[in-house]
């Protein structure tokens, strides 16, 4: 089976130990090749064909959070971020952080009323876990190169 790890290290899903599905179901992984696992359900199972396979196509895997290694300072994960309150630098609430993009050119920040801004110290200048708020500062103005045919680049 496929297997996306959200994760630096994809080794790191085999020690990681027991996943989790939305449903509650738990779960090990073991790769069996680059992007491919066998997964072994909660009585030790493993899935014997492709049809029990298609069964858990696009199930999301879930750890407890007490297992994921510490942060750096100025690194967050994502489940950090969501839920947070986005305000702007004199104190209005801007909305709630509904979704934490990350494309591989840089993470940016969707608030649940439509803004997008991109996840830096000039647009997030502050994140404070404790009180669950970030300060936004949202671009001026957004630069776009290119045409929607071809390669198209933006910059805040």
């Amino acid at each position: 089976m496929h297997l996306h790890a959200a994760t630096d290290d994809p080794e790191t899903v085999e020690t990681i130990g027991v996943l989790h599905d939305e449903h509650g179901a738990a779960w090990t992984a073991r790769w069996v090749s680059p992007g491919v696992a066998a997964l072994t359900d909660g009585q030790g199972n493993t899935l014997p064909d492709r049809t029990a396979a298609e069964r858990v196509v696009n199930r999301r895997l879930y750890v407890v959070r007490d297992v994921l290694p510490a942060v750096e300072e100025d690194e967050f994960y994502h489940a950090d971020l969501i839920g947070m309150t986005a305000v702007s630098e004199d104190g209005d609430v801007l909305g709630t952080i509904a979704v934490v993009h990350d494309y591989g050119a840089g993470v940016s920040l969707e608030i649940d009323r439509g803004l997008i801004v991109p996840f830096t110290m000039a647009c997030v200048p502050h994140v404070d876990l404790a009180q669950r708020r970030v300060t936004v500062v949202p671009p001026i103005e957004v630069e776009v190169e290119g045409d929607l045919d071809g390669e198209v680049q933006v910059r805040a």
